[in-house]
């Protein structure tokens, strides 16, 4: 006679997947945005540099994404726990104060690892038997990472440098990786073209979320920068903490959307909601825009992730979600370079550039909505 598990044995995979995608993401990808403000006015670095080791984080998250996705038999538990100690190390060396090219090494280390630690937990929420609710809890972590890191350097920033901010940061880490090194981490099979469902349509998906990565990141890179003026600084890092709020349930929000319509329909929702949280900041300057931004991006940007990554494991199997991120990767690392040249004394047109791409998401996106 087969037993069933109990049901918080049964969402323990997700919960090890959640605070793993915790420390990965909402920390380990996402702790720079509200200490490149810090770094910034400590002269440590200039706004053109600042988006220069953004984009070397994201190009590393690239490089991640990609070579899981050519060698998905990489993807093991041993692969998992390494990328963990090199994800913690490269966060704690951002307190050494060596030249520019110390920390854009630094985080492309930590962007490469980050996308291991993701893939690997984003694979144990497909894995799931409820594969739905399991990506709900997973990707809620990411949201709580985010409003950690945000609460942190908010309290932190007027008693400690720049330095020990990072080193808490790299301890906030290590701390939350310890139960997904836990996680049962199983290497994918290579994918072939014959396990596409409909090429057109998975196309389709592939531009749509490669342009919402090149869009998100520039909200995700510049806002609190371009809240953080002479005289609120606090303001910014509160509206990162916003963020995370908004974040941390948004998945499971979506999830329930998703249930309600579909996926496809959901997807469309959140990159029109998203083209709004790019647009607030372009056209306003106020207190007010910037948190509604906050709160639209943190309700959305997870959850484009959790829905494209199901419809595209609906459409290629297990190993769409290397193939996705990697594309998003790729987004990811053209964002900040694409608009470092109209970066100035405002980030306004920036995040109408960040606008503009992800409207073009949504309209990519349709061909998969019709099929």
């Amino acid at each position: 006679m087969i037993i069933a598990a109990p049901p918080r044995q049964r969402l323990t995979p997700a919960l090890r997947a959640a605070a793993g995608l915790a420390a990965a993401m909402g920390i380990g990808r996402f702790a720079y945005t509200p200490l490149m403000p810090v770094m910034i006015d400590a002269g440590r670095i200039g706004p053109h540099t600042g988006a220069l080791i953004a984009a070397a984080n994201y190009a590393g998250y690239l490089v991640g994404a990609v070579l899981l996705s050519i060698r998905p038999e990489w993807n093991g538990r041993n692969t998992f726990r390494a990328a963990a100690l090199v994800l913690v190390v490269s966060e704690a060396a951002m307190a050494w104060p060596a030249p520019s090219a110390a920390p854009m090494v630094l985080r492309f280390l930590a962007g490469l690892a980050s996308a291991v630690v993701f893939i690997g937990c984003a694979g144990v929420a497909a894995r799931h038997e409820n594969r739905r609710r399991a990506a709900g809890i997973a990707f809620s972590g990411v949201g709580c990472g985010i409003a950690l890191t945000g609460v942190l350097a908010l309290a932190a920033r007027p008693l400690v440098s720049w330095q020990a901010m990072w080193l808490g940061a790299a301890a906030l880490t290590a701390l939350l990786l310890l139960p997904a090194l836990r996680l049962d981490i199983v290497p994918g099979a290579r994918a072939t073209a014959t396990g596409v469902r409909s090429a057109r349509v998975w196309r389709a998906l592939l531009v749509s979320y490669f342009l919402e990565g090149l869009g998100y990141i520039v909200i995700g890179t510049f806002l609190v920068a371009a809240v953080s003026t002479p005289g609120r600084q606090a303001l910014g890092t509160a509206v990162w903490v916003v963020v995370g709020v908004a974040a941390a349930p948004a998945t499971v929000l979506w999830n329930a959307v998703a249930r309600r319509w579909t996926p496809v329909t959901a997807l469309g929702a959140a990159l029109l909601l998203q083209v709004l949280s790019a647009l607030l900041p372009a056209v306003s300057t106020g207190v007010v825009a910037a948190v509604a931004a906050a709160a639209l991006f943190g309700a959305t940007f997870m959850g484009v992730t959790m829905l494209a990554l199901e419809i595209g494991g609906d459409l290629a199997g297990p190993t769409a979600a290397a193939v996705l991120t990697a594309g998003y990767g790729c987004g990811q690392m053209l964002g900040p370079v694409l608009v470092a040249p109209v970066l100035g004394s405002s980030y306004a047109a920036a995040f109408g550039i960040a606008a503009a791409v992800l409207a073009v998401a949504a309209v990519a996106v349709l061909p998969v909505r019709r099929t």
